[in-house]
């Protein structure tokens, strides 16, 4: 349901209407470690920066093809083989693969803030057709607190459900270097540690 942080309630669709707005909003692309690889990376595309310290999966569509490139930087990235063009001017396909391919293969956390269910697990790439091929990089992240597809595709895999944020829009004790903060507010923040990690 539609929710205030402010008031600690949910929203009627009329409520909702009465406020809407169409805002632009800071996009990042991330680089995820793939493990046991010294310069490998799955990279991804989010739209909501404050949900990174709580990702569990990437998602990747198991039809789509996803090309593994050098890029002039060094690093070798994992992403859509249609979206590489887009992103990158000089680079070089080095292998080929389906999304199913990737499925279950493993990347190091970004945070490590989460305390995960020992049952469940994390970090790991995960498949849905609601990933598309119009925006991004193909693969996006799954915080399944904090979006209804997210929530699915953590349904699907069993992963953990890690809620870092209260109902007041702020983030819990747990997340150190954030704590107490509005979500939106933490975005700069976010973004600055991700930038001085090099994996911005």
């Amino acid at each position: 349901v539609p929710y205030c942080p402010r008031c600690g309630t949910a929203l009627s669709s009329h409520e909702v209407a009465q406020g809407y707005k169409d805002v632009t909003e800071k996009s990042v692309f991330v680089k995820f470690k793939v493990k046991g690889k010294e310069n490998e990376y799955f990279l991804a595309w989010t739209t909501t920066p404050w949900t990174l310290p709580s990702n569990v999966a990437l998602c990747l569509n198991a039809k789509e093809n996803y090309a593994k490139i050098q890029a002039e930087d060094g690093c070798v990235y994992i992403l859509a083989e249609k979206l590489c063009s887009k992103l990158f001017e000089n680079y070089t396909v080095l292998d080929v693969k389906t999304g199913k391919d990737y499925e279950y293969a493993e990347y190091e956390a970004l945070f490590d803030f989460a305390k995960l269910e020992p049952n469940k697990k994390a970090y790991i790439c995960v498949l849905d057709d609601y990933v598309t091929m119009d925006d991004g990089t193909g693969i996006v992240h799954i915080a399944p607190a904090f979006g209804e597809d997210d929530a699915q595709v953590g349904r699907k895999y069993n992963l953990p459900f890690l809620q870092l944020v209260n109902e007041r829009g702020r983030f819990a004790e747990e997340v150190t270097a954030y704590k107490d903060m509005f979500v939106k507010d933490a975005d700069k923040l976010i973004i600055k540690d991700l930038k001085e990690q090099n994996v911005l």
